[in-house]
């Protein structure tokens, strides 16, 4: 770091001397520094309305493009769309569908919305339509059944969009080919004026938010006297906090309050105070005024009607109002949608009220309604309540579910924090949780960044997420072999593995291969590891292994040591150090009779228990000191008698030897045949 920290002083202040003199080559280089600062901040701002356009961009481009290669499903059938098929594209979330299969759907129970409310939800947004869907038409609407054409976008009409740009105050038309997705932002430029009025700046026509300048905002105040301090800001002016000393209305006492507030100012009667909020000008007439009051307090019957019954006439505006004696009737607060509540009182003064009925409720969204005491309805706001159902509609982001608690809101915007990772892959998106991608990230770096050999270097600023950069140069790490290095210089902690060609003896060192690239450990030649095992009477089986060739409990190979009995093979689990075992010998035995005709396999066992019963009928005692290996052959090739067979066979070789007839040839085999071939096929399906 230190070596490219100089190598980038150097070269700045190199870079500065040629602009100003080779008598400032010694200037301090964090000057470069701020400059660098300035350049990269400027390009972030102007690219970040580009990096915008590009994300809606790209997002157009993969459904042309998957529309065009007909790789677009249908979320209804989950069946590719064709570019012959009838479509319809939802204007909310922009999903493109079988025109047959939205109809489905808008006609099942399932596509109904939560709330009871009329309409149908899209199956990909839950956006409710009021009007289904019937007609094949366009993206931009124009055209009804458009025919494919080759050259354009499948499913459009190909003229210019001309749809109204979604968000902002923008009143140009799209100006691209008809097209799916959302409209990108406007390119144009406008002239747009600041929240107070003191700056004007060219921005783009689709820059959403207010414009605030670095002034002062300057405007008039609630208390109409003094005038806002803050900076150019969006929405009212915060009320007056300066504290004032008031006077009251004789001039003899003092307080200090709130500039702005209320002065409860005396009426022209001088009995009653105004009941306004602090207000320019002179108050209002008292209303109690009898100039004013022309009927009863209920409004039924006029005071000159009155008059003339006998009662007395008003005077002041603190004398009291004639009662006509009739039923008040005003209208109270409480009551349904379909029947209001009139007062029961009779002809009064004071406020009406309370109502002695119930009066039918309804919760803000709509869906819950109950009955209460119409006593406890002051006002209309006492006319909703607040439910206990959970809105079940997605948010603007398209991922989240509103989950309010009798929800009314319309646009169901998230608030929740987006989260994902940007293209960095180091931060995180910041902005409320959204649409499409996220942004790249912003952040950038004042330092150069080299590769670890130090030869190839990026200079700032360097965006968020970047790779240090490709080196030519061969790899200077430590390497564990001594080989030739042929890779190039990396970023990578581990350098990839050598395939220097070398020689190694195989796990089992049974010999030596050639041509194996040097980071293979664990070489095989395909042999029998032949190893002696511990046991010392086998050898190991496997194919050239790695390890222990005993790995797991003991030798499980049968013994091979000869039976005292027969001489066969134990043929038991190996058990070093213990005798073998007394069991049944299983193997396998040869026997033929006399002549040798007949043969026979048996086992062992069924040999030694004939020889038993031989052994006490027919043996002699020079028989018995035979040993038992010599005596059971003996027994087995004599063990099978002669047949019938045997007999004649017998028989014939003899008669054999008495003509000296030779029983290697075949008399019949050698003499030729005295008959065709089809002689003896006739003669073969001939019966006697």
């Amino acid at each position: 770091e230190s070596r490219a920290e100089e190598r980038w002083r150097s070269r700045a202040t190199d870079r500065t001397g040629e602009a100003h003199g080779a008598s400032q080559k010694q200037r301090n280089p964090d000057r470069m520094i701020v400059l660098y600062f300035c350049v990269s901040l400027s390009y972030m701002f102007f690219n970040m309305f580009n990096t915008v356009c590009m994300c809606v961009c790209v997002c157009i481009g993969c459904l042309i493009e998957q529309l065009t290669e007909e790789k677009y499903e249908c979320m209804v059938c989950c069946e590719v769309i064709r570019v012959m098929a009838p479509v319809w594209s939802c204007q909310s979330c922009f999903h493109v569908f079988h025109l047959n299969c939205i109809k489905k759907w808008a006609r099942s129970p399932a596509s109904q919305a939560d709330d009871g409310t009329e309409g149908w939800r899209c199956p990909a947004c839950q956006h409710v339509a009021l009007k289904a869907p019937n007609a094949y038409t366009c993206f931009c609407g124009k055209v009804t059944n458009p025919e494919f054409q080759r050259t354009e976008i499948p499913h459009s009409c190909g003229d210019m969009c001309g749809k109204k740009r979604s968000g902002g105050e923008c009143n140009h038309p799209c100006n691209i080919l008809c097209h799916p997705g959302p409209c990108p932002q406007c390119p144009a430029f406008i002239t747009k004026s600041c929240i107070c009025g003191r700056m004007r700046k060219q921005v783009r026509c689709s820059q959403t938010g207010p414009l605030l300048c670095e002034d002062v905002c300057g405007a008039l105040l609630n208390c109409s006297e003094h005038f806002c301090a803050q900076v150019c800001h969006s929405g009212p002016c915060q009320p007056c906090r300066l504290r004032v000393q008031q006077a009251c209305f004789c001039g003899v006492a003092f307080r200090e309050a709130a500039c702005g507030t209320d002065r409860e100012k005396m009426l022209d009667c001088q009995s009653h105070r105004c009941q306004q909020l602090c207000h320019p000008g002179q108050c209002q007439s008292c209303p109690l005024s009898p100039k004013l009051v022309r009927s009863c307090s209920c409004g039924q019957t006029p005071l000159s009607k009155l008059l003339e019954l006998g009662y007395p006439e008003r005077k002041t505006c603190t004398d009291p109002i004639s009662s006509c004696g009739k039923t008040c009737n005003k209208p109270l607060p409480c009551g349904d949608g379909d029947s209001v509540h009139l007062c029961e009182k009779l002809c009064h003064e004071d406020s009406c009220g309370p109502c002695s009925l119930t009066s039918s409720i309804k919760c803000r969204c709509g869906s819950n309604s109950k009955e209460v005491p119409c006593a406890a309805i002051q006002t209309e706001q006492d006319m909703v309540f607040t439910c206990e159902k959970r809105c079940n509609k997605k948010r603007s982001c398209g991922r989240h579910k509103c989950g309010e608690l009798c929800c009314v809101d319309v646009e169901h915007k998230c608030s929740m924090i987006c989260g994902y990772k940007l293209n960095c892959g180091l931060h995180r998106c910041q902005d409320l949780c959204h649409r499409g991608n996220c942004q790249p990230c912003w952040q950038t770096s004042f330092d150069e960044l080299a590769c670890y050999c130090g030869e190839t270097v990026l200079f700032p600023p360097i965006p968020c997420g970047t790779r240090p950069p490709e080196c030519k140069n061969l790899c200077t790490r430590s390497h564990d072999c001594d080989h030739p290095v042929f890779h190039s210089c990396h970023c990578e902690e581990r350098c990839p593995p050598c395939t220097y060609l070398t020689k190694k003896w195989c796990m089992g060192n049974h010999e030596q291969r050639s041509n194996i690239p040097c980071h293979l450990q664990d070489i095989s030649c395909g042999l029998v590891c032949d190893k002696l095992l511990p046991c010392g009477s086998h050898h190991c089986k496997k194919i050239c292994h790695r390890g222990e060739c005993q790995a797991e409990g003991e030798c499980k190979q049968p013994c091979t040591h000869p039976r005292a009995s027969c001489g066969h093979p134990c043929a038991a689990p190996c058990h070093p150090g213990t005798p073998c075992p007394p069991t049944i010998c299983s193997a396998k035995v040869a026997l033929q009779c006399d002549c040798g005709r007949k043969k026979e396999t048996v086992p062992c066992a069924d040999a030694a228990s004939s020889y038993q019963r031989l052994k006490h009928g027919t043996l002699s005692d020079n028989v018995l000191l035979l040993k038992w290996s010599n005596l059971c052959i003996w027994l087995f090739s004599h063990r099978l008698e002669c047949d019938q067979e045997c007999a004649t066979l017998e028989r014939n070789r003899r008669l054999a030897e008495a003509l000296q007839i030779d029983q290697s040839v075949d008399t019949f085999k050698s003499a030729s045949s005295k008959y065709s071939d089809s002689l003896k096929e006739d003669a073969r399906w001939f019966k006697f």
